[in-house]
């Protein structure tokens, strides 16, 4: 298509966006909309018409509806509505490469860590500590393998193990001011541990009890610092490929969809917190319930965090298109 009818077709809807954000008229969820429709249309001019006017036009505008739907503000009562219904599945849309990214890392770093346990016997008490260790070659011999879910007082561990994983959700996410590498460094420490702690428990004969366990509160728990890396290689990137941003611009733009994303997760966290300290201690509980929480945590984390965003992304450009054609 020729820059002039590409104009001529969009244009009368970009006076509208403008017209709107000038005099404040759109609610959140409108704007996300607009966000979403404005940055189709860059992405179009990017690839065509990469060094036009119209592509500097777009990339102000669309710079604008994002500043208005994120910037400070006073919130009415539906915002936690709109944040969990539109602007969190919105973002991860558009986070969902680096998400992979952040996933490709974990299970490579997850596959080392179990080879490395493998191959030497002194990999797991290095990467677990020897305290660790002995406790649990401890409770397998007493028949209670996963006795250490049993050690601690359910309240005191729920705050301790809710506010490390929250702790460690934020290194991944912040490390991504390091041009993406310190996020990288994290998920890799993250999963070379749990790849070498699941493999502990497959030599001793205990994978299928082990997993049964450890995964009631680690699908939650795993899934969402794998979210949290992605996070961080968002704010990374936008440093690294700061596009037809100004380096500055593209940075804070990363640095807020990855901190929306963060805080998205805190929920995520304090159920996966509650799981692990109130329910995985009850290691004697039927194996099919055990699976049912692991399988009903892994369908929520996938629809809502993948399958819903692009559903609510392709939703949205589909009703433009139905209205212009109107």
């Amino acid at each position: 298509m020729r820059e002039a009818a590409f104009i001529k077709q969009n244009y009368a809807r970009w006076q509208e966006f403008e017209r709107l954000l000038k005099h404040r008229e759109a609610e959140p969820d409108k704007l996300a909309d607009l966000f979403i429709r404005i940055t189709d249309d860059l992405s179009f001019a990017t690839t065509q018409y990469p060094d036009s006017k119209t592509t500097h036009y777009l990339n102000s505008l669309a710079s604008q509806i994002h500043l208005e739907i994120y910037k400070n503000k006073k919130e009415n009562r539906s915002r936690l509505i709109t944040f969990w219904k539109y602007e969190l599945p919105l973002v991860m849309a558009e986070a969902r490469k680096p998400v992979l990214y952040s996933l490709t890392i974990f299970i490579i770093s997850g596959l080392l860590g179990a080879i490395s346990a493998a191959n030497d016997d002194t990999f797991v008490r290095l990467i677990l500590g020897d305290g660790y260790v002995n406790m649990t070659l401890e409770n397998i011999e007493k028949g209670e393998p996963m006795g250490v879910y049993q050690s601690m007082e359910q309240t005191d561990m729920f705050f301790a193990i809710t506010l490390n994983n929250i702790w460690v959700s934020f290194l991944a996410f912040s490390f991504g001011t390091i041009l993406s590498v310190g996020t990288g460094f994290v998920l890799f420490r993250n999963g070379v541990m749990l790849g070498a702690f699941q493999y502990f428990f497959y030599e001793k004969g205990l994978f299928l009890e082990s997993f049964l366990t450890i995964w009631i509160h680690g699908t939650l728990e795993i899934s969402a610092i794998i979210i949290a890396g992605g996070a961080g290689l968002v704010m990374g990137n936008s440093i690294l490929f700061p596009g037809t941003y100004r380096r500055l611009d593209s940075f804070r733009i990363g640095a807020k969809k990855g901190l929306k994303m963060v805080i998205g997760l805190i929920p995520i966290f304090i159920m996966a917190g509650f799981l692990e300290s109130f329910v995985t201690r009850l290691t004697h509980m039927p194996w099919f319930i055990k699976a049912m929480i692991i399988a009903l945590s892994a369908v929520f984390i996938v629809y809502y965090f993948f399958i819903y965003p692009l559903k609510l992304q392709r939703h949205v450009p589909t009703e433009n298109s139905t209205q212009e054609a109107t």
